[in-house]
C-alpha cells in the first residue's frame, strides 16, 4: 500500500508539471499564431490510451509516462519529422516566425514551470503557514549516528552556529553544511566550543549516507508497545518516562538503546518515571536487543516549534522569497554533482529515487512542497543547454541572434539527435543507480 501511495504522489504531480510546462508552451504558440498539432500529456509510441481532436490540436494521454509534449509545426523536435522540414515554410510554422517569438515560445514551459512553483509556495503558506523547530529550542542537543560520530560529533552537542552563521530553522542546519561555504559547524560541547569542518570528501559521505547523521535528541518516553512486549508485560505503560537502565541514568532514547544492545536475551532493571514516582521493572530483553517500546516522536510534545501565519498579502512576497531560495539552492547542488571528490554524482536517482520523496502517507502540504520542488528541478534541468531540451533550442536561437544567421535544418536534425542520445544514457545511468541501491 505504501508503494501505491507513493506511486499515486509522484503520477499526479509529474502529471500536474507536464500539463503546465507544456501548456507554457502552447500559450506563446497560440499567441503568435503557430500551429500546435498536437499537446499530449506522456508520450504516446505506437498508440495512445486517449485523444481527440479539438480545433487544428489532437490533445491526448500516452501510456509512457516519460513527460509529454506539445508539436509544433515547422520544428524540429523529438518526433523528427523530416518529411514536414522538406516542404517550403508556412506562415503559420514556428521556423518562419522571428527568432524573439521562437526563443519565448521555447522558454514558455519553463518560465510557466517557475511561475507554478512560486505560486505553489504562496498557497502552502497562506494556508498551511510555516511551523519549524528554532534551532536554540533543541535543549537537549543532538543525537548522531556512527558516521557523525566519525566527523567528530557527539550525541549532546548542541549547535550554535553553521559557517558562523545562526540557523533559525534547524532542518536547514545539514543544507547549510552542504551548500555553503566554508562548511563549519560550531557547537556546544558542555559549556565547551568546539568547531568541525567538513572536506568535500566528507560531504560526500553525507550525500551518500542513508538518513541525517544527526537528529533531534528525545527523552524515552512510551509511546505504543508491540504485540507480546516484554516491557508491557513487565508493567509498562504508555506516557513511561525512562531514566534509567540496571542502576546506571539513562535519559535519552538513543544512549538507552545502544545500552540496551549489551543485554540481548537477559533480565533488566529498567527505571521509569511514571507521574511523581520512579519504579524499577525487570524486563527480559529479546534475542535482537528490543524490549518492545516504542518511543514518542512528535516534536512538539518535547520543544516549542514556532508557528508562522500568514495572510494573502504577506504569503505573496514570502511565497516568492521561498521560490527563489529553493532554485538558488537547486542550482547549488550542481555544483556538488559536478564535483569529483564529493562523488555526489554516484547519487543521482531516477524514478524510484524521486518517489521515495514523497511520504507514505497522503499528505496534501508535503505533495504541494514536494510537487513545487520538482516543478523547479524541471525548469532547471529543462533550462540546460543540451540538445533536444528546450535550453538547447534556445541555446541554437540565441546563436541566431547575435549572429544573425540560422542553423541548418540538417543540423538541427543531428543535434537533436546527440541531445535525445545523451538524455537516453543520463536516463538509464540515473534509474540504473535506483536499481543498484535496491541491491545494496
Amino acid at each position: 500500500m505504501e508503494i501505491l501511495i507513493k506511486a499515486g504522489q509522484l503520477i499526479l504531480s509529474l502529471s500536474i508539471l507536464v500539463i503546465f510546462h507544456e501548456a507554457g508552451h502552447f500559450f506563446f504558440a497560440k499567441l503568435f499564431k503557430t500551429r500546435v498539432e498536437k499537446f499530449y500529456l506522456f508520450f504516446n509510441p505506437w498508440f495512445s490510451l486517449f485523444k481527440t481532436k479539438w480545433g487544428e490540436t489532437e490533445y491526448g494521454i500516452g501510456w509512457l509516462p516519460l513527460g509529454g509534449y506539445v508539436k509544433i509545426s515547422g520544428m524540429i523536435d523529438e518526433s523528427m519529422d523530416k518529411e514536414q522540414m522538406k516542404l517550403p515554410p508556412e506562415p503559420w510554422e514556428f521556423r518562419s516566425k522571428p527568432a524573439w517569438q521562437r526563443l519565448l515560445i521555447m522558454l514558455g514551459g519553463v518560465m510557466v514551470n517557475f511561475l507554478l512553483a512560486f505560486a505553489i509556495y504562496v498557497m502552502i503558506l497562506f494556508v498551511w503557514g510555516k511551523e519549524y523547530l528554532p534551532t536554540e529550542n533543541v535543549k537537549y542537543g543532538v543525537m548522531v549516528d556512527s558516521l557523525g560520530t566519525e566527523f567528530g560529533m557527539q550525541s549532546g552537542d548542541k549547535i550554535i552556529s553553521v559557517n558562523g552563521k545562526k540557523i533559525e530553522n534547524f532542518r536547514t542546519v545539514v543544507p547549510e553544511i552542504l551548500l555553503n561555504e566554508p562548511r563549519t559547524i560550531q557547537l556546544d560541547r558542555n559549556g565547551k566550543n568546539v568547531e568541525i569542518t567538513f572536506t568535500d570528501a566528507m560531504i560526500g559521505q553525507v550525500i551518500q549516507h542513508k538518513g541525517p547523521f544527526f537528529e533531534v535528541r528525545i527523552p524515552f518516553i512510551a509511546s505504543k508497545f508491540t504485540k507480546d512486549s516484554p516491557a508491557k508485560k513487565a508493567g509498562m505503560e504508555k506516557g513511561d518516562r525512562i531514566i534509567g537502565l540496571n542502576g546506571q541514568e539513562v535519559l535519552y532514547f538513543d544512549e538507552f538503546k545502544s545500552k540496551l544492545a549489551e543485554f540481548k536475551d537477559k533480565e533488566v532493571s529498567v527505571t521509569i518515571e511514571r507521574s511523581v514516582e520512579n519504579k524499577d521493572l525487570i524486563i527480559h530483553i529479546s534475542e535482537k536487543g528490543l524490549m518492545g517500546v516504542y518511543p514518542k516522536g512528535v516534536l512538539s510534545e518535547f520543544f516549542e516549534m514556532k508557528k508562522v501565519e500568514y495572510s494573502l498579502v504577506e504569503a505573496i512576497p514570502a511565497g516568492v522569497s521561498k521560490g527563489y531560495d529553493e532554485i538558488g539552492n537547486y542550482l547549488m547542488q550542481f555544483k556538488l554533482i559536478f564535483n569529483t571528490e564529493t562523488k555526489a554524482y554516484e547519487s543521482v536517482g531516477g524514478f524510484i529515487a524521486i518517489g521515495n520523496i514523497f511520504p507514505s502517507t497522503w499528505d496534501w502540504q508535503i505533495f504541494w512542497s514536494m510537487t513545487a520542488l520538482l516543478s523547479i528541478m524541471l525548469a532547471v534541468i529543462n533550462i540546460l543547454p543540451i540538445p533536444a531540451l528546450d535550453g538547447g533550442h534556445v541555446l541554437f536561437l540565441f546563436f541566431e541572434i547575435i549572429s544573425g544567421r540560422k542553423p541548418s535544418d540538417k543540423f538541427l536534425e543531428y543535434a537533436q539527435i546527440v541531445g535525445m542520445v545523451l538524455l537516453f544514457s543520463l536516463l538509464i545511468f540515473a534509474n540504473g543507480n535506483d536499481i543498484v541501491k535496491l541491491f545494496n
